[in-house]
């Protein structure tokens, strides 16, 4: 006795795009780690160079024998100095890129305009690099340069390896550094307000350096580092400012 059985019909194929098929199945396209995305990259690099300036300040003066309070306004003020400087540096910084891409693209429309010869073959050179020869080569620089935009965004990212800044990362990034820097700063301060005494300074130490340790390690992480490399790298860099600082204060004191 035979059993009837219904045909499996495949699914109908999706659409392409201007000749482009679909994306075949794969692992994830965006990449979504914990510590890769910018913003907390940001994060994760302001807190630990937070860390850095108030814990040397607040061990070199208790090492010293500041007074407490003089301890804690000194670290809280390195905290916001810090922050500060982090801020506007990360400001100014995203200025400068995107005064520079604005800049390069004008060079480029123009010399589009001017020298569209030379252009063309610029686009050449740079698939010829990447294996496209012949008539296939030939065709692909027509195709990017019947279009303007398109020309000149190959230009940018191809030739001068330049990406159109985020209108919002100037302050994004910095209201992300300087929070994450001025946070972070006030941990090596906080054991001389609660606990006090000789054993604030071992406090301070102990958290800074795991809380260095930690980040370090996310850091590593988000650029497909070793996370014990990073770590260990982060208190080296801590220890090395504690004891320039330790040393400075000895010296002049």
């Amino acid at each position: 006795m035979q059993i009837a059985t219904t045909p499996v019909q495949e699914p109908p194929s999706e659409p392409t795009r201007d000749g482009l098929p679909p994306m075949p199945p794969g692992p994830p396209h965006e990449e979504l780690h914990f510590a890769a995305q910018s913003p907390m990259r940001e994060l994760v690099s302001g807190a630990g160079q937070g860390l850095v300036l108030p814990f040397a300040v607040t061990a070199t003066l208790a090492g010293l024998g500041a007074a407490p309070s003089q301890t804690i306004l000194a670290g809280l003020a390195a905290a916001a100095a810090g922050a500060v400087a982090a801020g506007l540096g990360s400001a100014l910084a995203a200025r400068d890129a995107a005064a520079r891409y604005q800049l390069e693209r004008a060079r480029e429309e123009e010399e589009s305009h001017l020298y569209p010869d030379r252009e063309r073959w610029e686009v050449a050179a740079i698939l010829h690099r990447y294996g496209v020869r012949g008539q296939v080569l030939r065709q692909a620089v027509e195709a990017i340069a019947s279009d303007r935009r398109r020309w000149v965004d190959f230009m940018m990212r191809f030739e001068l390896d330049l990406s159109e800044p985020d209108p919002g990362r100037a302050a994004r990034s910095a209201t992300i550094l300087a929070v994450a820097q001025v946070v972070a700063g006030m941990l090596p301060v906080l054991p001389y307000a609660m606990i006090g005494g000789s054993a604030a300074l071992g406090w301070s130490a102990a958290a800074t350096f795991a809380a260095l340790a930690a980040l370090g390690g996310l850091r590593a992480q988000s650029e497909d580092l070793p996370p014990l490399r990073g770590a260990v790298q982060a208190l080296a860099l801590g220890a090395a400012a504690a004891v320039a600082a330790w040393v400075l204060a000895a010296t002049l004191g």
